[in-house]
């Protein structure tokens, strides 16, 4: 059987660092009033769709407003949990 031929490899050079890199600024923490509002939102959300639930029918704001105080507490919590992604 014919023995293969063997090729020599050629050394790695690593690329060139010809780049320029600039540096990432990098974001501090988030503000705590910022924090406040987001818990805050989701908190008055949940705070609306139980008063909705227990006393709905007595609140006379609340019982005009009818499947509208679904709509109102849980936009609130969707709020405050969007707020969260920009949280650091």
């Amino acid at each position: 059987m014919p023995k293969s031929k063997v090729r020599k490899k050629t050394v790695y050079t690593p690329p060139s660092s010809d780049r320029t890199t600039t540096p990432v600024k990098l974001a501090g923490p988030t503000h705590p009033v910022y924090i406040a509002v987001m818990l805050g939102m989701m908190l008055i959300g949940l705070a609306w769709l139980v008063v909705n639930y227990l006393a709905g029918n007595s609140i006379p704001f609340m019982a005009t407003l009818g499947p509208w105080n679904f709509l109102i507490g849980f936009s609130l919590i969707v709020i405050g949990l969007l707020m969260t992604m920009r949280w650091r």
